[in-house]
């Protein structure tokens, strides 16, 4: 029988506490130590999404977290994956496919189903990997759901996982938080919550040491270390729901070290900008589209929702959405469409993707997402797409693309629609599927900007058909994104115990662990 590697669950106190970059940097950590490390999260909900090498769809947030680790993603590193299509269904997706839709009620019937894939994937993983390192879903203190869990407590009482628990101190109510999620875990989960990690906290660490001593004393837990708050680290959020955060300014933070991804001359601040608004479709999807103009020097990137978002923007962006009937629908109800349209008419670029695209097309014929028939889109591009009920998933690549200056670009796929673009006077092809009438372009491609010279060659476009002076610099978004993941993992070298990390991922949860009141009842485990 195969060995099996070690392993470390990441929980956190709520949604968006820091599990996903913890996990991300604890991987490439590892992996610079000379572990071959893989990350794991049981079930995702997430909008953002990507493709594996074999066609598998999986959370945007793993395949970062693979990265990290320097391993290709696959799908058993993310079996189950909800994408959210309103406020009350989703489509899940096992094992990279999709399979239902469902609502949170009708979900429960599936899990038993799922529990055993998710922990087949696990311990697949455990035998090919010396580490698995893995992320929780929400709070393991969920306690409605506590029966059905297969992402947090439950997974950790079926793998033996030793737990640490994030807190985001910049929300405030940390200790509280930390104290409150232990506490309210009955008395097996808590005997595998191993200690605690206290996130994005901003001044001095001394400030904190007379309440980490107290919440040590007061669960018998110890905090692994305080990660300071670094800006500058936006990478591959996990869902449209982390918007919240997203900045207005350029991801380059004038005051971070990361600035020395660029040359001296290219980071200067004064030089001329390229304005570029992204709509922020309701069910938006795959928003990391955008991410490679982001750390572009000089390109300013915002989110929009109102037409007047739109007036001074140089580039309108309109992005993937998990239900482009639905989200057309707002667009017209808001006014953007008619901004969007009077954009086209003035010359003014206008970039669509994957849902996007089929939004600028002439109609749409949806029987599938949203049962809504033949609907008209913005006339814009010479396109018709029908929604088919095989989702369409893939890595591409293309050559000869114009711009690429002879560079193969790459990309991927994931959507219901096919499209079918129609002759036109005025059109001509754009990037390797997409077409381009007048400023106003479309590609299905996800990803089709974090190529270098593509990118570089459609800024020069948009900065001609805007009028403005913007040139492009020469940063690679690739070298980018490994700078940033490296300063992940400097944060948990330099600011957690990883001794005792270590500590954890190979011994387990120390045996004698004490019990917090007043504690839940007993969760019943079910048969493995």
């Amino acid at each position: 029988m195969a060995s099996k590697g070690g392993g470390l669950l990441v929980a956190g106190t709520a949604s968006d506490a820091g599990k996903s970059v913890l996990t991300a940097g604890i991987c490439r950590w590892l992996a610079r130590e000379g572990v071959r490390v893989a990350p794991f999260k049981a079930q995702n909900m997430a909008l953002n999404s990507t493709v594996t090498a074999d066609g598998a769809e999986i959370g945007r947030a793993q395949a970062m977290q693979a990265a990290a680790a320097g391993v290709e993603p696959e799908a058993a590193m993310n079996p189950v994956l909800l994408k959210p299509g309103g406020d009350r269904h989703s489509q899940l997706v096992v094992l990279g496919r999709p399979v239902a839709e469902v609502d949170a009620l009708g979900y429960r019937p599936h899990k038993a189903r799922l529990a055993g894939i998710v922990a087949d994937c696990l311990d697949d993983l455990r035998s090919r990997f010396d580490a698995v390192i893995c992320e929780g879903a929400g709070s393991p203190a969920e306690i409605n759901l506590r029966d059905t869990d297969i992402a947090n407590m439950g997974l950790a009482r079926a793998a033996n996982l030793p737990v640490i628990v994030v807190g985001d101190i910049d929300k405030g109510g940390v200790f509280a938080a930390l104290f409150g999620t232990l506490a309210l875990l009955d008395r097996a989960d808590q005997a595998l919550i191993a200690g605690f990690v206290i996130n994005r906290f901003r001044g001095d660490p001394r400030l904190l040491e007379p309440g980490l001593r107290q919440i040590e004393t007061l669960t018998g837990r110890p905090v692994h270390g305080v990660v300071p708050f670094r800006s500058g680290l936006w990478l591959d959020v996990e869902d449209s729901l982390d918007l919240a955060a997203y900045p207005d300014d350029p991801d380059l933070d004038p005051d971070s070290d990361l600035d020395s991804d660029l040359d001296g001359a290219e980071a200067q601040r004064g030089r001329e900008t390229l304005r570029v608004a992204v709509i922020r479709l309701p069910r938006l999807s795959n928003v990391t589209d955008v991410d490679a103009l982001r750390a572009e020097p000089g390109v300013v990137v915002r989110l929009a929702t109102r037409p007047d978002d739109l007036a001074d923007a140089d580039l309108v962006i309109l992005p993937g959405t998990r239900s482009t009937v639905a989200d057309l629908a707002w667009l017209r109800q808001r006014g953007l469409a008619d901004a969007v349209r009077a954009r086209a008419a003035a010359g003014r670029p206008v970039l669509g993707i994957c849902g996007g695209y089929q939004m600028l097309g002439t109609r749409i014929r949806d029987d599938v997402e949203s049962g809504a028939g033949e609907v008209a889109g913005l006339g814009l591009l010479p396109v018709t797409t029908v929604f088919e009920q095989t989702k369409l998933l893939g890595r591409r690549t293309a050559v000869g693309i114009a711009g690429a200056a002879g560079h193969p670009v790459s990309g991927y796929e994931i959507r219901h629609g096919r499209l079918t673009i129609a002759d036109h006077p005025g059109a001509t092809a754009f990037a390797a599927d997409g077409v381009r009438v007048g400023a106003v372009v479309g590609t299905s491609w996800h990803g089709l900007l974090e190529n270098d010279a593509f990118r570089r060659a459609y800024l020069r476009s948009v900065a001609t058909d805007a009028g403005r002076a913007f040139v492009p610099g020469t940063v690679s978004f690739a070298a980018v994104r490994a700078r940033r993941l490296d300063a992940l993992g400097d944060l948990v070298a330099d600011h957690l115990d990883t001794s005792a990390l270590r500590r954890l991922i190979d011994g387990g949860a120390p045996l004698d662990l004490p019990f917090v009141p007043p504690g839940a009842p007993p969760t019943p485990q079910p048969p493995s």
